[in-house]
């Protein structure tokens, strides 16, 4: 276990360079987002996905989230995207929404009881993106244990989860980009499994950085439940 503070270019180095070797040996990693600091596993990793699950202390009916290195990769990951799903990533992406589609049924994964779905966002941090252009899809969770608040330094979350984690990425106050949403506040979930259908509509599963308000705005208020 070691803390790097990524400010110091010889130590943003190594972290990235140690936090890449942890993740390829299905270790876990704690990274900086743009809403609070993320607990990270190989999403296509079970034991990885499970060690994440377990350090959290939460079992297979929570499934984690996937962060993703951009837009592309939602189709890659999702059975079908939706037109409302494709102009939802155009606003919002990269930042706090994070979007349920239906995963594909031929991807090779473990996240735990999902229901054939898929929680997918991208991320607005510089070093998550870097980290993920390199390791692919990631498997992320906020890094505390499950039903303490959410760590908002990599400090905060290496006395959470201490020698669970193999590699801690510090960069600093997480969530400055969303002042008004509150400190601790997670990414918008929104369902869109719905949106498949001519008469579905998107549902708000998590309130967050994203307000509900921009969200209708772009799906429209007739899409939405």
């Amino acid at each position: 276990m070691a803390l790097y503070d990524t400010s110091v270019p010889e130590q943003l180095l190594i972290g990235m360079r140690l936090a890449r070797g942890a993740i390829g040996r299905g270790e876990l990693v704690v990274i900086p987002t743009d809403t609070v600091y993320g607990l990270a596993a190989d999403a296509f990793a079970p034991a990885a996905v499970q060690r994440l699950l377990d350090a959290k202390g939460r079992d297979r009916t929570a499934p984690p989230p996937v962060l993703v290195p951009g837009i592309p990769t939602l189709a890659a990951l999702a059975e079908v995207v939706p037109d409302e799903v494709h102009e939802l990533t155009k606003r919002f992406w990269p930042g706090g929404l994070t979007i349920v589609l239906r995963a594909r049924a031929t991807l090779n994964w473990d996240l735990g009881d999902t229901r054939g779905t898929v929680a997918m966002r991208m991320p607005s941090h510089t070093i998550a993106l870097e980290l993920l252009s390199e390791t692919g899809p990631l498997a992320v969770s906020s890094a505390n244990r499950t039903g303490e608040p959410a760590a908002m330094t990599a400090a905060e979350a290496e006395v959470a989860l201490g020698d669970a984690v193999a590699v801690y990425l510090e960069a600093g106050l997480a969530g400055t980009e969303y002042p008004d949403a509150g400190v601790g506040t997670g990414s918008t979930i929104v369902d869109a499994t719905g949106l498949e259908h001519p008469d579905g509509k998107l549902r708000i599963l998590r309130h967050g950085v994203v307000p509900d308000s921009a969200i209708i705005d772009v799906v429209g208020a007739d899409r939405c439940a």
